[in-house]
Protein backbone atom coordinates (compact mmCIF):
# COMPACT_ATOMS: atom_id res chain seq x y z
CA UNK A 1 0.00 0.00 0.00
CA UNK A 2 1.48 3.37 -1.00
CA UNK A 3 1.40 5.88 1.43
CA UNK A 4 2.72 9.31 2.11
CA UNK A 5 3.06 11.34 5.45
CA UNK A 6 4.53 15.05 4.85
CA UNK A 7 3.58 18.27 6.01
CA UNK A 8 2.57 21.42 4.21
CA UNK A 9 0.44 24.05 3.51
CA UNK A 10 -2.91 24.84 1.77
CA UNK A 11 -2.43 27.64 -1.33
CA UNK A 12 -5.64 27.57 -2.66
CA UNK A 13 -9.67 26.58 -1.73
CA UNK A 14 -12.32 26.46 -4.45
CA UNK A 15 -15.54 25.02 -5.43
CA UNK A 16 -15.49 22.94 -8.11
CA UNK A 17 -18.72 23.65 -9.73
CA UNK A 18 -19.33 20.68 -11.45
CA UNK A 19 -19.44 18.67 -8.52
CA UNK A 20 -20.07 21.31 -5.57
CA UNK A 21 -17.31 19.73 -3.37
CA UNK A 22 -14.29 21.66 -2.14
CA UNK A 23 -10.99 21.98 -4.47
CA UNK A 24 -7.89 22.83 -2.76
CA UNK A 25 -4.49 22.73 -3.91
CA UNK A 26 -1.66 21.90 -1.56
CA UNK A 27 2.02 22.95 -0.98
CA UNK A 28 3.68 19.67 0.24
CA UNK A 29 7.21 19.43 1.66
CA UNK A 30 8.48 16.79 -0.46
CA UNK A 31 9.85 16.18 -3.69
CA UNK A 32 8.64 12.27 -4.34
CA UNK A 33 6.46 13.21 -7.22
CA UNK A 34 6.56 8.89 -8.07
CA UNK A 35 4.42 8.40 -4.87
CA UNK A 36 2.19 11.37 -5.31
CA UNK A 37 1.66 10.13 -8.99
CA UNK A 38 0.84 6.93 -7.88
CA UNK A 39 -1.46 8.46 -5.28
CA UNK A 40 -3.28 9.63 -7.77
CA UNK A 41 -3.40 7.04 -9.63
CA UNK A 42 -5.00 5.04 -7.43
CA UNK A 43 -8.39 7.00 -7.09
CA UNK A 44 -10.14 8.07 -4.02
CA UNK A 45 -8.01 8.14 -1.08
CA UNK A 46 -8.20 8.52 2.44
CA UNK A 47 -7.17 11.93 4.00
CA UNK A 48 -6.04 13.76 6.93
CA UNK A 49 -5.34 17.40 7.35
CA UNK A 50 -4.34 18.64 10.48
CA UNK A 51 -2.35 21.37 12.03
CA UNK A 52 1.42 20.76 11.96
CA UNK A 53 3.07 20.15 15.10
CA UNK A 54 6.82 19.75 15.77
CA UNK A 55 7.17 16.48 17.23
CA UNK A 56 9.04 15.24 20.79
CA UNK A 57 12.73 14.28 20.47
CA UNK A 58 12.95 10.98 21.71
CA UNK A 59 15.98 12.00 23.77
CA UNK A 60 14.07 14.23 26.03
CA UNK A 61 11.03 11.90 26.32
CA UNK A 62 14.06 9.17 26.83
CA UNK A 63 15.66 11.11 29.64
CA UNK A 64 12.91 12.16 31.69
CA UNK A 65 11.81 8.31 32.05
CA UNK A 66 15.20 7.81 33.18
CA UNK A 67 14.75 10.77 35.92
CA UNK A 68 11.38 8.80 36.78
CA UNK A 69 13.11 5.79 37.15
CA UNK A 70 15.69 7.40 39.39
CA UNK A 71 12.97 8.81 41.29
CA UNK A 72 11.48 5.18 41.36
CA UNK A 73 14.59 3.91 43.19
CA UNK A 74 14.58 6.53 45.19
CA UNK A 75 10.74 6.79 46.46
CA UNK A 76 9.98 3.37 46.37
CA UNK A 77 6.97 4.30 44.37
CA UNK A 78 6.51 3.23 40.69
CA UNK A 79 7.72 5.64 38.37
CA UNK A 80 4.33 5.00 36.51
CA UNK A 81 2.35 6.63 39.66
CA UNK A 82 5.14 9.38 39.58
CA UNK A 83 4.44 10.20 35.81
CA UNK A 84 0.61 10.50 36.35
CA UNK A 85 0.84 13.09 39.42
CA UNK A 86 3.21 15.05 37.12
CA UNK A 87 0.80 15.13 34.24
CA UNK A 88 -1.64 16.23 37.08
CA UNK A 89 0.93 19.44 37.71
CA UNK A 90 1.23 20.13 34.33
CA UNK A 91 -2.48 21.28 34.24
CA UNK A 92 -3.19 20.22 30.72
CA UNK A 93 -6.99 19.20 30.98
CA UNK A 94 -10.21 19.37 30.15
CA UNK A 95 -13.53 18.91 32.86
CA UNK A 96 -16.57 16.99 31.12
CA UNK A 97 -19.53 16.35 32.94
CA UNK A 98 -20.25 12.60 32.76
CA UNK A 99 -23.88 11.25 33.60
CA UNK A 100 -23.36 9.66 36.74
CA UNK A 101 -23.58 5.89 35.97
CA UNK A 102 -21.37 6.40 33.10
CA UNK A 103 -18.47 7.26 34.80
CA UNK A 104 -16.60 4.50 35.62
CA UNK A 105 -16.64 3.45 31.85
CA UNK A 106 -15.76 6.86 30.68
CA UNK A 107 -12.82 6.63 32.81
CA UNK A 108 -11.62 3.28 31.85
CA UNK A 109 -12.20 4.19 28.24
CA UNK A 110 -10.03 7.68 28.55
CA UNK A 111 -7.30 6.01 30.69
CA UNK A 112 -6.70 2.98 27.71
CA UNK A 113 -5.33 6.31 25.47
CA UNK A 114 -2.62 5.59 27.50
CA UNK A 115 -0.23 6.05 30.52
CA UNK A 116 -0.52 9.57 31.43
CA UNK A 117 -4.03 9.85 30.72
CA UNK A 118 -5.56 9.81 33.90
CA UNK A 119 -8.75 11.39 35.46
CA UNK A 120 -10.12 13.00 38.79
CA UNK A 121 -13.61 13.48 39.58
CA UNK A 122 -15.39 16.94 41.10
CA UNK A 123 -19.03 17.25 42.00
CA UNK A 124 -20.79 18.62 39.59
CA UNK A 125 -23.66 21.52 39.62
CA UNK A 126 -25.69 19.54 37.25
CA UNK A 127 -28.31 17.14 38.71
CA UNK A 128 -27.05 13.36 38.06
CA UNK A 129 -23.72 14.14 36.50
CA UNK A 130 -20.41 14.20 37.60
CA UNK A 131 -17.07 16.54 36.91
CA UNK A 132 -14.29 14.30 35.34
CA UNK A 133 -11.31 16.34 34.91
CA UNK A 134 -9.59 14.54 31.76
CA UNK A 135 -5.99 15.18 32.00
CA UNK A 136 -4.07 14.66 28.37
CA UNK A 137 -0.76 12.11 28.33
CA UNK A 138 2.60 13.29 27.54
CA UNK A 139 2.10 12.30 24.17
CA UNK A 140 -0.15 15.36 22.96
CA UNK A 141 2.09 18.00 24.84
CA UNK A 142 3.31 20.58 22.65
CA UNK A 143 7.45 22.04 23.14
CA UNK A 144 6.26 24.03 25.83
CA UNK A 145 4.31 21.90 27.65
CA UNK A 146 7.16 18.73 27.51
CA UNK A 147 9.35 21.79 28.91
CA UNK A 148 7.31 22.22 32.15
CA UNK A 149 7.00 18.40 32.45
CA UNK A 150 11.09 17.86 32.50
CA UNK A 151 11.58 20.62 34.18
CA UNK A 152 9.44 19.74 36.94
CA UNK A 153 10.87 16.24 37.05
CA UNK A 154 14.74 17.68 37.28
CA UNK A 155 13.07 19.54 40.34
CA UNK A 156 11.53 16.46 41.99
CA UNK A 157 14.99 15.19 41.20
CA UNK A 158 16.98 17.90 43.04
CA UNK A 159 14.77 17.72 45.83
CA UNK A 160 16.04 14.73 46.92
CA UNK A 161 19.68 15.40 45.94
CA UNK A 162 19.06 12.99 42.68
CA UNK A 163 22.09 14.30 39.92
CA UNK A 164 20.87 15.79 36.55
CA UNK A 165 22.40 16.84 33.94
CA UNK A 166 23.56 20.28 33.44
CA UNK A 167 20.60 22.62 32.38
CA UNK A 168 22.26 23.84 29.19
CA UNK A 169 22.08 19.74 28.40
CA UNK A 170 18.58 19.55 29.37
CA UNK A 171 17.85 22.45 27.36
CA UNK A 172 19.92 20.95 24.50
CA UNK A 173 17.36 17.92 24.60
CA UNK A 174 14.23 20.19 24.63
CA UNK A 175 16.34 22.05 21.92
CA UNK A 176 16.26 18.96 19.60
CA UNK A 177 12.49 18.63 20.11
CA UNK A 178 12.18 21.91 18.44
CA UNK A 179 13.75 20.65 15.53
CA UNK A 180 11.47 17.88 14.36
Amino acid sequence: MTKLDTTGIIEDIAIDYKTNKAKISLLLDTKQLNILEELKNNGKLNMVLKKYRKKRSLDSNAYAWVLLGELQNTLNIPKEEIYRDLIKNIGSYEVVPVKNEAVEKFRQAWSKNGLGWVTETTKSKLEGFTNVITYYGSSTYNTAEMTRLIDLIVEECKQFEIETKPQEEIDSLLKEWDKK
